[in-house]
């Protein structure tokens, strides 16, 4: 017997169909919580940040941190591994669009259904209102949209060509589901072969080492055949050799590579600057300033000092960011309009103690800074402030959050 994955849709009769499935076959179940848990013990990245890989909520510092890449990368290694050792699977959730289709022995699945039967199955099973089954079913789709994009580089999660077998719900039971897919299990295109076990391997290899490369700080497209691994550059770079010099090194290390092949893919032409995280900097800096052309200019000049950076223009939307987001250090101006800086950072110290807080003001005064200090500011500057010195002092804000985070 070979293994199944499968895809769903919110409310597709999805957990009725994997019951089905596991006690007809006797396939072990690997659901998302179960990769999830894995990977975050390969990791030692924290649950929560494997898991954000699933919502479409994307941080405005991932673009700094590539949080959600690393994240994809340990859930591939922790299925892939599974997938070495188990040649019987049942692979449940998200998770079930990681295997690439070089291994044949993975029966590829997805149940979905039209928005009437959703909603209908919505009112049943949770007991929802049209209107807020609607809200399920947009975000649900949105989450699975954001997440094939991610691991499968495609836009629509429904999309056929993903697939072996697309089984509308809206027009199937379960009972009937779950035997079409015991039915094409028996099929010897999906049989479990030395080729497919090969390629199973590569998949691990693969996996191995997109971990080490994200790891440190990059970005790119990752594959495997038979010991030779091909690393694809999505985004343009100006250093490319510089580049693929880097990466080469990275991957030549890893166990089991015997080659190493780089090259651009079609998302290198596009407009896109190619960004290595580097997580001995400040990734996540809230900048708030309603002085909109100095903020802008001053996250233009972090930047080039590797300073990963999002400015805001008020109070109010810094106290947003701090409730939605993941701020680590916040460079904040105490005199604005509406919400001043005073206020942004007792809300802050109060909701978000573990962040760091400078103070960047041209208008404080001796009372400002104590009253500053006192209320857990990390430091006071003054404007116009030497970027040099603002730089060292981001480092240090941030210095002391990695070590609280470290300490637990």
């Amino acid at each position: 017997m070979s293994v199944i994955s499968l895809f769903s849709g919110v409310y597709c009769k999805e957990q009725s169909v994997v019951a089905a499935l596991a006690e007809k076959t006797g396939l072990p179940v690997a659901h998302d919580e179960d990769i999830t848990l894995l990977a975050a013990k390969l990791s030692g990245l924290g649950l929560d940040k494997i898991e954000k890989a699933f919502s479409a909520k994307t941080s405005v510092f991932n673009k700094f941190t590539h949080e959600k890449q690393r994240a994809a990368a340990w859930l591939r290694l922790a299925l892939a591994t599974r997938l070495v050792e188990e040649e019987k699977l049942l692979i449940a959730g998200y998770c079930a669009l990681l295997p690439p289709r070089e291994i044949t022995h993975v029966l590829r699945a997805c149940l979905i259904a039209d928005a009437t039967f959703r909603r209908a199955a919505a009112a049943e099973e949770a007991g929802l209102s049209d209107r807020d089954a609607q809200r399920v079913l947009e975000r649900g789709d949105e989450d699975r949209a954001t997440w094939t994009k991610l691991v499968a580089e495609a836009k629509d999660p429904w999309a056929p060509a993903l697939y072996d077998m697309v089984i509308p719900m809206d027009k199937t039971s379960v009972e009937e589901a779950a035997m079409l897919v015991i039915k094409h299990l028996a099929d010897p295109a999906v049989a479990v072969t030395d080729a497919s076990r090969r390629c199973a391997k590569d998949f691990l290899l693969a996996a191995k080492v997109e971990t080490a490369v994200t790891g440190k700080g990059h970005d790119v497209w990752v594959c495997a055949r038979d010991g030779v691994v091909t690393l694809t550059i999505n985004k343009k770079v100006l250093l490319l050799d510089r580049l693929e010099n880097e990466l080469r090194g990275i991957a030549g290390k890893i166990d089991g590579v015997a080659d190493v092949v780089t090259k651009v893919g079609k998302g290198f032409y596009q407009t896109d600057i190619y960004r290595r995280a580097d997580f001995e900097m400040p990734t996540k800096v809230l900048l708030v300033d309603d002085e909109r052309e100095f903020v802008q200019t001053l996250s233009e000049r972090l930047s080039m000092r590797e300073v990963g950076a999002h400015a805001v223009f008020d109070g109010e939307s810094a106290l947003e960011m701090i409730a939605d987001d993941e701020p680590e250090v916040m460079v904040l101006d105490l005199k604005m309009p509406g919400v001043d800086g005073l206020e942004v950072l007792k809300r802050t110290k109060a909701e978000r103690p573990d962040v760091e807080v400078i103070i960047l003001t041209g208008h404080g005064s001796d009372t400002d800074r104590e009253e500053c200090m006192r209320l857990g500011a990390f430091a006071y500057l003054q404007k116009p402030v030497d970027i040099e010195l603002l730089s060292e002092t981001l480092k240090k804000a941030n210095e002391k959050v990695r070590s609280k985070k470290a300490a637990g």
